[in-house]
């Protein structure tokens, strides 16, 4: 059973932060001058990163040194995404995600699998049958469990823990109109979670989504998780993917979006941090793949490098977040960036193709920016954490 949080615990940590956070800085240091953000949180949390082909298969050798120095947990962007391995009915592609694994095992990092149900990054035929009529429940169940049993099978026991289903639910809370639900039915999810556990009994199961951070989706999940517990489903974390926004959600919505969803007894990870300083597209906020905007120079403002005064607000962001995050290192156990450094960030390319986005604690030259280094010294002046 989870302990409630006394209220001075998240008080005394705005205490240390404002103290952390005093004055401008003398701007970023040397990401290698002293230990790197896995070793300054080892003790609170794994701190952990997407990775592309070309950092796992060890190709970009100056991003290796990098996520090597800095994470000890790794996520894969695509690879293991139904669309790419499993594009066909009888044809697997394990040559790409066996690299991904192999790189986390050889850097000592927990490897964590992404994803094996979502609607999005799903070859049409998943749901269609030979003559493209629409699958019966049975038939797509079978699919289903197939490859939950294929993929996770493989990686018995090296992966360690699984984002099972994805994005599965819409802003106000209710189920998303997928081809998955509308196939099988609500169940699909505790299936698929059943389908896991079967194929991996030892690997940690996630249900992953964005904009948990907002009332009404944020009560959505904690129905999904109580459903799930109620049917004895296996369900060890949600993993929170917190695409954020210079200053929305609020600090204190991140807040109470953890304890409300910790309270139901799993873990809460984020697992797809960033934070977007570009202009919005849309009304609503949103980590929705499926958003495309045209480009237009209002919404690309930055492309001869970021304002002072916008990376100190980045760096005030980054710090006031993880602020938060080390007040529930008792529920958390894995704080995960959606990419390595800027010039890798999705953000470049969504929802405007070709913008110049500055998201993550590294610049496009790997340099470590002043939000690191606010970030790094809230570790240092964290009492739990060495």
């Amino acid at each position: 059973m989870m302990t409630r949080r006394r209220p001075v615990a998240f008080a005394a940590l705005l205490l240390v932060g404002c103290h952390a956070g005093s004055g401008t800085g003398a701007g970023p240091t040397s990401a290698s001058s002293s230990g790197g953000l896995k070793d300054a949180f080892r003790e609170a949390f794994m701190i952990g990163t997407a990775l592309a082909p070309q950092q796992f298969g060890e190709r970009d050798t100056a991003s290796v040194s990098l996520i090597t120095r800095q994470f000890n947990a790794t996520t894969p962007e695509n690879v293991l995404k139904w669309e790419q391995v499993h594009p066909q009915p009888d044809r697997y592609e394990f040559g790409p995600s066996d690299a991904y694994v192999s790189f986390g095992e050889r850097h000592g990092m927990f490897v964590v699998g992404h994803t094996l149900v979502w609607h999005s990054q799903t070859p049409r035929w998943l749901f269609e049958n030979a003559q493209g009529q629409p699958l019966s429940r049975d038939e797509l169940l079978a699919r289903m469990k197939e490859h939950i049993a294929t993929v996770v099978g493989r990686y018995k026991g090296r992966i360690r823990g699984w984002d099972v289903v994805n994005e599965a639910l819409n802003e106000d809370g209710t189920l998303r109109q997928s081809p998955w639900l509308r196939i099988i039915g609500p169940d699909y999810i505790a299936k698929a979670f059943q389908f896991a556990h079967e194929a991996d009994p030892a690997a940690e199961l996630y249900y992953n989504d964005y904009n948990l951070d907002y009332p009404a989706k944020r009560d959505g999940v904690v129905r999904l998780v109580r459903s799930l517990q109620a049917a004895g489903v296996p369900i060890h974390a949600v993993g929170s993917q917190e695409h954020l926004k210079l200053t929305t959600p609020s600090i204190a919505l991140v807040d109470s979006s953890i304890r409300i969803i910790a309270a139901t007894g799993v873990k809460v990870n984020v697992t797809e941090l960033d934070i977007d300083l570009l202009p919005p597209v849309t009304r609503t906020a949103t980590a929705d793949v499926s958003v495309r905007a045209g480009p237009a120079p209002q919404l690309d403002p930055y492309r001869s490098g970021l304002p002072d005064s916008v990376q100190q607000a980045l760096a005030r962001r980054y710090e006031d977040l993880f602020r938060v995050y080390l007040a529930h290192k008792d529920v958390i156990d894995r704080v995960t960036f959606w990419g390595v450094a800027d010039r890798d960030s999705w953000l470049n390319g969504w929802p405007v193709r070709g913008r110049t986005s500055y998201p993550l604690l590294f610049d496009r030259e790997n340099k470590p920016k002043l939000a690191y280094q606010r970030v790094m010294a809230l570790a240092r002046a964290h009492p739990l954490v060495p």
